[in-house]
């Protein structure tokens, strides 16, 4: 099976040669263009669902394919790895892995430990709600990783089943990054193309505007597993090997300053003292020049699996606007449906349903450029539908392929699919109805 989806994906890429050379002239305006473009956005949501090939690597052949049916410009479909969202991520994610490196996160995570004392309750809440917090301004991966084997620690110390606490603490880490604009790929991805598609007079949303809705997201996880989400956990014997494979600080001595630096850069986007990619770009730099880490260390530091995610699939928002497919679709959807609240609740279903089985980035990147017009074509304003597609990209807990770190505990857990499901459906659809109900009283339509 894995042979003949293989040999699908590896003919996709045969068809659009070929087809290029089919479209080598400009074809005249009618909805062909649009049609096409629907198309390669099947296709690409077919390769992200069933990873024929690496996820990069088919958000690559997207400007590839826009290229080849001439929908844009070669220099337009490839322009997005200049895009300004693209540099401050690659920026954070250096200035975040300061932290790490240098021992601050580690610290955090063993003074969470101390306050739990041996209470099962106690550890999960504080867990759940330090991680959420780091998870705000650095990698969610990187946070999961670090807290494992501390969680683990204590456990086995407390005669605690790990699995009781790993899987909230998953959970937290990707509530945690939707309170900020870097706290995840989705909310930088939304922003960027509401500054794209969004219409005259919209701003897209301030660096902690997210925590209007993610804050008290965050806090109902926290209570939900506190309270009635606690007993369905599952009870697994966890091997308690985990990496202790996790890498000690190498450079200690320089914590203080990863630390200021990491305060500075997000007082500055904060407040605006700087413009974000310069306040970003600027904290990656000093954390090279004060010797936070090497210029090796720093170009690891970057997921370039998310950078190449972003650019590549950004050039899909061009193209929908520009063959008329975002109008067309808005235009159909409009037609069969017009209440407001119905468009927010079908878009974040169908956003967390899709994320549970594929990369939250990758959705995210899919569902915007559909949901942006419709609102603007419906007379509504694109803010709401945008901020849930944001949020319900990021909070997904029903698979373990949801999230990175829904990945990163499965073995250290030892858990199944089920648990997943399990634990995680009550407070996916927790987050649904918050998501409908809450995000049009915050910003209205």
């Amino acid at each position: 099976m894995k042979k003949l989806l293989k040999i699908l994906g590896l003919a996709f890429i045969l068809v659009l040669a070929v087809a290029g050379v089919c479209f080598a002239a400009d074809a005249p305006p009618d909805p062909t263009k649009a049609y096409i473009t629907l198309g390669i956005l099947g296709v690409a949501a077919i390769l992200f669902f069933t990873e024929i090939v690496p996820l990069p690597v088919t958000a690559m052949l997207v400007p590839v394919a826009l290229s080849i049916f001439k929908i844009v410009d070669a220099k337009a479909a490839f322009s997005n790895f200049g895009n300004v969202w693209v540099v401050i991520f690659m920026a954070m994610f250096i200035v975040g892995e300061a932290t790490f490196v240098t021992g601050f996160a580690d610290k955090v995570g063993k003074a969470t430990v101390k306050l739990a004392g041996g209470s099962e309750t106690r550890l999960l809440v504080l867990s759940v709600a330090v991680i959420g917090i780091l998870s705000a301004f650095l990698s969610n991966t990187g946070t999961t990783v670090v807290a494992i084997p501390m969680i683990i620690g204590m456990c086995t110390t407390a005669g605690i089943r790990p699995s009781k606490i790993l899987m909230p603490v998953a959970f937290a880490s990707s509530l945690g990054g939707t309170i900020t604009l870097v706290g995840t790929p989705p909310n930088g991805i939304i922003n960027s193309m509401l500054q794209k598609m969004g219409p005259a007079g919209i701003e897209p949303f301030a660096f902690f505007e997210f925590a209007k809705f993610g804050v008290p997201l965050l806090a109902m996880g926290v209570l939900f597993y506190a309270t009635i989400g606690r007993k369905l956990l599952p009870d697994t014997m966890a091997e308690c090997t985990i990496e202790e494979q996790a890498e000690k600080p190498k450079r200690p001595e320089k914590m203080w300053w990863a630390l200021g630096i990491f305060i500075f850069v997000v007082a500055a986007m904060a407040t605006k003292f700087l413009p974000l990619v310069t306040a970003a770009m600027l904290g990656a730099c000093l954390i090279v020049m004060t010797g936070c880490m090497t210029m090796k260390e720093a170009f690891k530091a970057i997921d370039w699996t998310t950078i190449f995610l972003f650019a590549g699939m950004l050039s899909m928002s061009t193209a929908m606007s520009k063959s008329g497919a975002a109008s067309m679709i808005a235009t159909s959807v409009v037609s069969h449906v017009s209440d407001p609240y119905m468009l927010l609740a079908v878009c974040c279903g169908l956003t967390a349903i899709i994320t549970n089985f594929m990369s939250n980035t990758a959705t995210a990147a899919l569902m915007a450029p559909l949901a942006i017009p419709i609102a603007v074509q419906g007379g509504i304003s694109p803010l709401p539908l945008a901020m849930g597609i944001a949020m319900s990209a990021s909070a997904c807990f029903l698979t373990p392929v949801a999230t990175p770190p829904n990945t990163i505990v499965l073995g250290p857990g030892n858990y199944n699919f089920m648990h997943y499901v399990k634990a995680g459906w009550p407070l996916q659809i927790i987050t649904f109805i918050m998501c409908v109900t809450i995000i049009p009283m915050i910003w209205p339509f």
